[in-house]
């Protein structure tokens, strides 16, 4: 190993209420992880204690103090590896508060940082205060580090933030039994911003094991999806997972790698994708949800819509004709060059759309013509220079429909202002410059966003509809699908040639409540969204 590469371990273990025996875990876990002589270790969230409380005083109990045998346990293992060690826990703190914090002991065991959870998800929000700050940057001998943990991963300001503020490596703590979090926001967190990601998650019952059963009838979930998903990983800056462990089995997985080449933000075209930023626009990000208006939804629950991918001007209209004579309301075309606005109008019935990209910009067509035209909000080195500062959306009787243009998908700040143009169908012709795009990314934007999708991609792999699910908030009665372990993933369907017809649901994109009290847009921690909105220097 060279010496500017590390060695990462993520651990991941069931975690219970037996706190001694949570510890005893956590240690066996550093133990194990030491033979391999790791560079920093992440430990699951909440490590000291499951998330589940029956009251205040019961969560302040079962909860750990910064000076106290817990994490001097920790402190003293991390000293003795010689490693740095990320653990995160319920902490109570002085102000008579208990945090979800994600803490950072160094090679000595000395505690060099603290970051409180930003976005609480359901009944946490019932015991946990969220943070009042921004969470902590550290340069270190791993490069700089930055610590989240889990739902402040799963939608993107949290991480983002982090990583404009330098860290090469984020380490990543947490207690979730999605699997999507493993599939899809974990390795778009690493791919968005450039940086490593070590993620550890757990395994088993994340409820008290002899409430699995009334748990499980009382919310329709299956026992098994009330454990933690596992798929603990490390990902590299192109959305690469290094190492992944697997769905249910006590283990640590290890990544060897150079921190500091996440310094290099440039895409293949040699797009810096920091600097391309709009900081200025992204101001909404930062302001009260609660003083913005997002338009109603006035959609129906089901649109017949069509994928087209040709390898001709002869095919594609053909296959235009076909989707609408098969029902198909709106058609996204993959980029085909030489399309032309005359000749698709042609084919559109009336109230019917289709679109399609023209160099940079994205169109929308019915058949008078052009309805809607979005232009790229941000300058990359292959589409050259921004001209649009909003995005600009055309309701329909299928809901309001918004276009993304050029490279704006790789941005995540671009969905997020999508989003709070109360769009319920966004439509993004592709053509990927890195196989994360279509991979993990976009997906994972209509998922965080709650927005239905259609992205048809031009190049070796075709694109995809991203379909909303009715059923989404967790822990409320689901009508119409078991509980599989997908949480935020939308109903994927990977486009074939020429037509891909599928069903998309505009009227679920009113419902961005993954919990109780948890909000994917309105729930942003727009308090803590300063990063974001600085002018890049």
């Amino acid at each position: 190993m060279s010496a500017t590469k590390i060695r990462a371990a993520a651990a991941q273990f069931h975690v219970g209420t037996d706190i001694d025996a949570n510890l005893a875990s956590c240690l066996r876990a550093l133990d194990v992880a030491g033979k391999e002589r790791p560079d920093v270790v992440v430990l699951p969230e909440f490590a000291n204690h499951l998330s589940w409380y029956d009251d205040q005083e019961q969560c302040r109990r079962v909860s750990v103090d910064l000076g106290g045998s817990f994490l001097k346990a920790i402190s003293d293992k991390a000293r003795a590896l010689n490693s740095y060690v990320a653990i995160n826990v319920t902490l109570n703190r002085e102000n008579g508060e208990t945090t979800g914090s994600s803490v950072l002991y160094d090679r000595q065991g000395k505690c060099i940082a603290i970051n409180d959870k930003q976005v609480l998800i359901g009944h946490e929000n019932d015991f946990l205060a969220k943070a009042k700050e921004p969470g902590p940057v550290r340069e270190t001998g791993l490069g700089v580090v930055g610590l989240y943990a889990c739902m402040d991963g799963v939608i993107n300001e949290t991480p983002r933030g982090l990583a404009l503020r330098g860290a090469d490596l984020l380490l990543n703590s947490l207690n979730s039994f999605a699997t999507d979090e493993g599939s899809m926001h974990i390795p778009v967190r690493a791919a968005e911003n450039k940086v490593f990601v070590v993620g550890a998650n757990k395994i088993g019952p994340l409820v008290p094991e002899a409430l699995v059963g009334p748990v499980s009838e009382a919310t329709g979930i299956p026992p098994r999806f009330l454990d933690g998903a596992g798929e603990s990983q490390i990902v590299a800056p192109d959305g690469t997972v290094l190492a992944r462990a697997s769905l249910d089995n006590e283990e640590v997985v290890f990544a060897e790698f150079d921190p500091r080449s996440a310094r290099d933000k440039r895409r293949p075209d040699g797009t810096e994708i920091f600097a391309a930023r709009r900081p200025l626009l992204y101001a909404p990000i930062a302001q009260d949800p609660a003083s913005q208006t997002v338009p109603a939804f006035n959609c129906p629950d089901r649109v017949p819509t069509a994928l087209v991918h040709a390898k001709s001007i002869s095919e594609a209209l053909a296959a235009i004709k076909g989707s609408f004579d098969q029902g198909a309301r709106i058609v996204a075309i993959a980029p085909l060059p030489g399309l032309s606005v005359d000749a698709v109008a042609q084919l559109c019935p009336a109230e019917c759309y289709a679109s399609f990209a023209i160099g940079s910009d994205t169109l929308l067509v019915d058949c008078s013509g052009i309805v809607l035209k979005q232009k790229p909000i941000h300058t990359t080195v292959r589409y050259g220079t921004y001209a649009a500062d909003c995005f600009e959306t055309l309701e329909t009787r299928y809901g309001r429909i918004a276009l993304v243009a050029g490279d704006d998908g790789i941005f995540p700040e671009a969905f997020r202002l999508l989003a709070m143009t109360g769009a319920a169908i966004a439509i993004a012709p592709v053509t990927p410059l890195e196989d994360w795009e279509l991979r993990t990314g976009l997906l994972e934007r209509a998922a965080e966003n709650r927005v239905n999708l259609l992205a048809p991609a031009a190049g070796k792999e075709r694109g995809f509809a991203a379909s909303l699910q009715e059923d989404f908030t967790v822990m409320t009665p689901w009508k119409n699908r078991p509980f599989d372990g997908l949480l935020s993933q939308p109903i994927l369907t990977r486009a074939t040639a020429p037509v891909t017809l599928v069903d998309i649901f505009p009227a679920c994109a009113a419902n961005k409540v993954v919990s109780r009290n948890t909000d994917l847009l309105a729930g942003r921690p727009w308090r803590l969204a300063g990063a974001i909105v600085v002018p890049n220097p």
